[in-house]
């Protein structure tokens, strides 16, 4: 019997994740590749995804680790800012537990309604929380550890958008 019908297509993602209490992990996480255009799915579904746990793959050693998500303080990646108008930038910084400060842009469609930070933060569906730190950086920082986000309107990034 083929197997490969079953076999979903992945491809690894470089990360550096920050674990309680292990400190900074560099690795690559799984991702799933589309089947028509061959697009990586973005890593915020696999952080925010509701099982338990998720597969990084190490290289010194060169071993499969497997993560609680409710152990992941935060965790960084490459990739660009979205520049279409339907989203919303919420420049903001957050200060977490392990004493870090993550200065960035939450940039997300969110309904007119419901556009404010504070509505953003109070998402249930989802664990981590998505901050733009730089042109092509992004930091995936779980609510769990985070202390508090204040709104950062006088960032050179906010004034840089009027």
């Amino acid at each position: 019997m083929d197997n490969q019908p079953l076999k979903i297509a992945k491809a690894l993602r470089q990360v550096s994740m920050w674990v309680h209490p292990e400190g900074l992990v560099t690795g690559s996480i799984f991702v799933t590749v589309g089947e028509d255009d061959g697009s990586h799915e973005d890593p915020s579904y696999v952080l925010n995804d509701t099982s338990p746990f998720l597969v990084l793959q190490r290289k010194k050693p060169d071993e499969l680790r497997f993560y609680n998500r409710a152990s992941i303080v935060r965790v960084e990646y490459e990739g660009k800012k979205p520049t279409d108008l339907k989203y919303i930038t919420l420049p903001c910084i957050a200060h977490l537990m392990d004493g870090s400060v993550i200065d960035g842009d939450i940039i997300e469609v969110l309904p007119n309604d419901r556009s404010r930070l504070y509505d953003y933060l109070n998402q249930v569906q989802e664990r981590f929380v998505r901050l733009y730190t730089a042109e092509d950086q992004i930091c995936m920082i779980n609510k769990s550890y985070i202390i508090q986000v204040t709104s950062n309107l006088n960032s050179h990034r906010a004034k840089n958008k009027k």
